[in-house]
């Protein structure tokens, strides 16, 4: 207790350099696993789509309830905490996920620990954001907010690409499951050592601290009046359709494209091997997701969301239509493969800033921005959430061909919840 009011003293401010980029690296691993390499990890270990899909599409519920216990993380304990002891427990959870795939049971124990792991990542993420405006100045802040984004951006490829390649490339020396037990371990160690980094280095601002006993009932009085003052605007079913359906098709396609990839051509897939995914689809295309995405931000920063997202709209659906290619023309040179998958990924990451910035604009309507941005999030994640549980039972019904079909008439829903939104034409210029 000494030493720490010592250092609470003494480290109040640190140089951002030393802790921003590991902070939003360390906050960007977890997710990915969860969320796409656990669906690479299962396809490899021979559960099916359908299986694969509802399963997996689960593991979103942390970030849709995350608005629910955001005010516990303020009331409890300082955000420095919560990083430290979450990213400790992510490193536990990595190494029980490491010896769990062994089992013989292994879906049930892996899918625990994959929960676990989610909803210590979805209490990082709030602590961390929160963390980061406590440890910065505002002109600090506006000069970081490029590098917590690259590196986060770095961490889906760290997740996506390389330890899919490193499981690619140990599968034919000691099996698959044994592959993907020693890429988790290495994490694991990894994840030891950021915790114990971030214990050091983090600042300790003097603004972090848990609420006070007598504020705190109070407080989660006041958090249920913002909480519910979000559903009191006028148009609130239209804010609500936009978050759920802008992104209905996408959701379905992400559950399916690395099983598409994966899958023996027999079967209507590409049949890759692991190491081709971690470079297809984790590296080339989310490289081509980033330049979409800050292609997006330039063209909005110039002509306002108003302008763009119509455009936006048409260019994170209609790029859908190269899997249809890929399913019925089932090519082997890899070139074209990275070549359609990086056109759909850049479509996506394009499109997508339309989304963000509309969650931007209703969350600014009121004076509980961040709350009201909070609240954006979770539906934002509910409507991926839903669409891609039953995804894999659709694919499996009907084919890779006809469900790349399906995949773009589950468009239209974008296009009509499109046209009923209203933007003020100077937002976002």
């Amino acid at each position: 207790m000494v030493n720490d009011q010592k250092m609470n003293n003494t480290n109040k401010f640190r140089n951002p350099w030393l802790w921003v980029p590991s902070l939003y690296f360390t906050e960007g691993i977890p997710y990915v696993i969860v969320m796409t390499v656990s669906i690479i990890m299962y396809k490899k270990l021979g559960l099916s789509n359908t299986d694969i899909a509802f399963y997996t599409s689960w593991l979103y519920l942390p970030w849709i309830i995350k608005p629910i216990w955001s005010p516990f993380v303020d009331i409890f304990s300082t955000k420095r905490k919560w990083i430290v002891y979450t990213q400790l427990l992510i490193s536990i959870g990595l190494i029980l996920l490491a010896f769990t795939i062994m089992m013989h049971n292994f879906l049930y124990f892996t899918l625990t620990v994959f929960t676990l792991i989610a909803f210590c990542s979805a209490t990082h993420d709030i602590s961390a954001d929160g963390f980061y405006m406590l440890g910065l100045s505002p002109a600090q802040q506006s000069a970081f907010v490029g590098v917590r984004n690259m590196f986060y951006r770095i961490a889906m490829i760290t997740g996506q690409g390389a330890l899919v390649v490193l499981a690619g490339s140990l599968e034919s020396r000691i099996g698959i499951p044994h592959s993907w037990t020693v890429t988790f371990g290495i994490v694991a160690l990894v994840f030891i050592a950021l915790s114990t980094y971030h214990r050091f280095i983090l600042p300790y601002p003097d603004t972090d601290s848990p609420s006070s006993a007598n504020s705190r009932k109070g407080f989660l009085s006041e958090f249920f009046k913002i909480f519910l003052s979000f559903f009191e605007r006028k148009d609130i079913w239209v804010i609500l359709f936009f978050l759920l359906f802008y992104r209905f098709a996408e959701a379905q396609l992400v559950k399916l494209a690395s099983p598409f990839l994966l899958d023996a051509r027999d079967k209507g897939g590409l049949e890759l091997s692991t190491s081709d995914v971690g470079i297809v689809y984790g590296t080339v295309g989310i490289l081509a997701l980033i330049a979409g995405g800050l292609l997006g931000g330039y063209a909005i920063s110039k002509k306002g969301l108003r302008w763009w997202l119509w455009p936006m709209a048409i260019l994170i659906n209609l790029p859908d239509i190269v899997y249809v290619y890929l399913s019925y023309v089932q090519p082997e040179n890899l070139l074209i493969i990275n070549i359609a998958v990086a056109i759909e990924q850049f479509g996506y990451g394009f499109g997508f800033t339309a989304y963000s910035m509309y969650m931007i604009y209703i969350s600014q309507q009121g004076k509980h921005k961040t709350a009201h941005f909070a609240i954006c999030t979770g539906f934002m994640a509910l409507g991926m959430m839903l669409p891609g549980m039953v995804s894999g039972k659709i694919q499996e019904l009907l084919g890779y061909q006809n469900f790349f079909i399906w995949v773009m008439i589950s468009t239209i829903p974008a296009f009509v919840v499109t046209s009923l939104i209203k933007i003020d034409p100077e937002f976002g210029k």
